[in-house]
């Protein structure tokens, strides 16, 4: 076990870093074997694009307003990319060679990422039912707004983000397939199954990270995760908003809009802290120094509280009109 000092974290990572270089292939999916977003859309080379661009506007016709608008956040949010990449780039000891085994994770999975905006927007662009200006002024203002985690510069409360986050986007753009479908739009359930897909596989490799950290440093891991989850985990893109509108009201109605659909809620928040606590097994680590050991209380009582919180919040009733919709 690494003792608690200056350098532990720099240690930890060191001490990992040929586990994530020798299972990098599992961790992602090589290029040849990867969809692309042209999978899923139709073919500009061929004689009947504009009858399957046809076919997909009018698919796009029994989406609610709720879940258009949600779907749009969502590809604001996967669009805002190169945020997310930059903020990995901070972390302390990720990156100090071109090869090792983390630096490799980072570009590995940006490159999986970069696809799900692609693949979301071109949908959006296609299907006639959004002022893409707007949505395109939302994207760049999130981008150049950034975002502020609470992570700092710190591996290990990153890693408790992602291993939260990515679990999160699975379920949201799960939900909005499963709810596409509904609609009668088979096409966008697919693309949001793949998209879920790779979600969940990224969010493991993360939860994989912080259980490894776990094990060899499990007093300020510990900490770690209590910090996070004492400033609460906001999403990427809790800056979004439209053109003329103040930062973040916009991802505010954004939420509103999921909570009323059910794809993602203040129980679905609790419930992920509950998954992350049974799959790091959090009341059986061993080795706590006494900070650490309250941290660990603090946790374990968390879920508790906030389902009493959340079971006295009203589903949002006042509905947004969004500039990106006309």
């Amino acid at each position: 076990m690494i003792t608690d000092s200056v350098t532990s974290r720099a240690e930890v990572l060191q001490h990992m870093e040929p586990y994530v270089k020798e299972n990098i292939g599992s961790f992602l999916k090589s290029v040849e074997s990867s969809w692309q977003p042209s999978d899923f859309l139709p073919d500009p080379r061929q004689d009947n694009f504009f009858d399957e661009v046809k076919l997909l506007r009018e698919r796009a016709t029994g989406l609610s307003y709720d879940l258009l608008a949600v779907l749009i956040g969502d590809t604001i949010t996967e669009e805002a990319l190169p945020n997310y990449e930059a903020w990995f780039h901070q972390l302390d000891d990720l990156n100090r060679d071109h090869d090792n085994g983390w630096a490799q994770w980072i570009r590995g999975w940006t490159a999986e990422e970069n696809r799900h905006g692609d693949l979301l927007n071109r949908y959006l662009y296609l299907c006639g039912r959004v002022n893409m200006r707007e949505f395109e002024v939302s994207t760049q203002h999130l981008i150049a707004d950034g975002f502020d985690l609470g992570t700092a510069h710190d591996p290990y409360r990153a890693f408790v983000y992602t291993s939260y986050q990515e679990a999160a986007t699975n379920l949201s753009h799960r939900r909005v397939g499963t709810l596409a479908r509904k609609a009668g739009d088979d096409q966008l359930s697919k693309i949001c199954g793949m998209i879920a897909g790779d979600e969940t596989r990224h969010a493991r490799v993360y939860q994989g990270f912080v259980e490894k950290i776990f094990e060899v440093d499990p007093s300020q891991m510990m900490l770690a995760f209590e910090d996070m989850m004492r400033k609460k985990i906001v999403m990427p893109a809790h800056y979004m908003r439209e053109m003329g509108v103040e930062m973040g009201k916009t991802f505010g109605h954004f939420t509103d809009a999921a909570q009323r659909l059910g794809v993602y809620t203040s129980q679905d928040y609790t419930d992920i802290l509950e998954s992350l606590i049974n799959i790091w097994k959090i009341d059986q680590i061993t080795g706590l120094n006494s900070a650490a050991e309250k941290a660990r209380e603090y946790i374990m009582a968390l879920p508790n509280r906030l389902r009493r919180v959340a079971d006295r919040m009203p589903v949002p009733k006042l509905e947004y009109k969004f500039k990106w919709i006309e």
